[in-house]
């Protein structure tokens, strides 16, 4: 996937600059207010051997599309055009056969995921008042309003300092985005601030090990400022592993908001999906708190039930990423509110097929 940056003076002459800047098949995942007026955004293009098929010019406007044409467009709905273009290319898959939308099913397929009611009352009525007939669809555009994807630029950030709680996979976070880097031919230092921590820093330093890549030890907030003003004259990217730790605790936040305010230091919020909805939500506010503007949700692989995930892409942090895998070659992969409109409708098919055998 190829990503690049526009500023534009609306979302007309930024959909323009993509188009003749990417080509047809580039999307909007992300768009914002810029500074001095106009909007910032992000757009990313998969390449060709990915792209499953392609909708010929002359194919007839689908429901989605007539939809969201219908809408005056605004720049707080964000990239509701381009949530059209991602739909166009992405035909319903054989485990998710289009259903009819129906508010009373989708109350209840949101709370099957232990959503709080106040949520899945809100994207029920949202998901009702778009007047799609598709349940995939409508659940899409109700979590399009919510949902800011923003994934990691990694040419760019200087330093990603990754904060969340205990068990959430910091570390192999770290590793994931450690080899995404050096794909991207970036250096890469790995520094390790949990050093008590059982097995932390081993299992550091055996990923930096499988990348050919250095560990440095930083245990004060000046030992991490002199490494990351390091990295900065060499160009290089600096990930902080730190020690989990609870964000709602206010003193522990501001130990940790206080490395998050070292000058070029990103804080990465890191979630996992086998969370109870409602505390993952307190958990992404309380990181937000701490200035982090975007977060990754771990442990996908491992839940059923999908009321943390869905809490954390829209708790008002952009979704950088989410892991499938505690394997480094797992990846990290860019959820779009289709793709979590298909995650939840598939889990709760597969969760009520498991309950019939059982």
């Amino acid at each position: 996937m190829r990503l690049r940056t526009f500023l534009a003076k609306d979302m007309r002459d930024a959909l323009g600059q993509v188009r003749s800047e990417m080509g047809d098949d580039a999307v909007i995942i992300a768009s914002e207010k810029a500074k001095g007026g106009g909007i910032m955004v992000r757009a990313a293009v998969d390449e060709p051997e990915a792209v499953e098929r392609a909708l010929t010019p002359d194919e007839p406007v689908t429901e989605l599309e007539r939809a969201i044409e219908a809408r005056a467009p605004s720049l707080e709905d964000n990239f509701r055009g381009d949530l059209m273009k991602r739909l166009r290319g992405a035909p319903q898959t054989a485990n998710t056969p289009a259903a009819p939308f129906s508010r009373a099913e989708l109350l209840a397929l949101l709370r099957g995921h232990r959503l709080p009611d106040s949520l899945a009352h809100d994207f029920a009525k949202t998901a009702e008042h778009s007047g799609l007939k598709d349940m995939t669809l409508a659940l899409a555009c109700a979590l399009d309003r919510r949902m800011k994807t923003q994934p990691l630029d990694i040419s760019k950030t200087a330093a990603l300092l990754l904060v969340g709680p205990n068990g959430v996979g910091k570390t192999a976070i770290a590793a994931k985005i450690a080899a995404h880097a050096r794909l991207s031919h970036r250096h890469v230092l790995l520094i390790a601030t949990d050093v008590e921590g059982a097995g932390a820093l081993a299992r550091l330093e055996a990923f930096a090990g499988h990348l050919k890549i250095k560990v440095e030890i930083a245990e004060t907030a000046e030992a991490l400022s002199k490494l990351i003003t390091q990295c900065r004259e060499d160009n290089a990217l600096a990930i902080i592993d730190t020690a989990g730790f609870d964000p709602r605790n206010p003193r522990a936040r501001t130990a940790f908001s206080a490395l998050a305010m070292i000058e070029g230091v990103e804080a990465l919020g890191i979630v996992s999906a086998l969370g109870d909805a409602e505390e993952t939500s307190e958990i992404v506010s309380a990181i937000q708190m701490m200035g982090a503007q975007r977060l990754v949700v771990t442990q996908i692989d491992m839940a059923r039930r999908f009321g943390a995930l869905t809490a954390a892409a829209c708790g008002g942090l952009g979704l950088a990423h989410v892991t499938r895998s505690p394997f480094v070659a797992g990846g990290l992969e860019t959820l779009t509110p289709l793709s979590l409109a298909r995650t939840l409708l598939e889990g709760a098919a597969r969760n009520a097929d498991q309950g019939s055998t059982q």
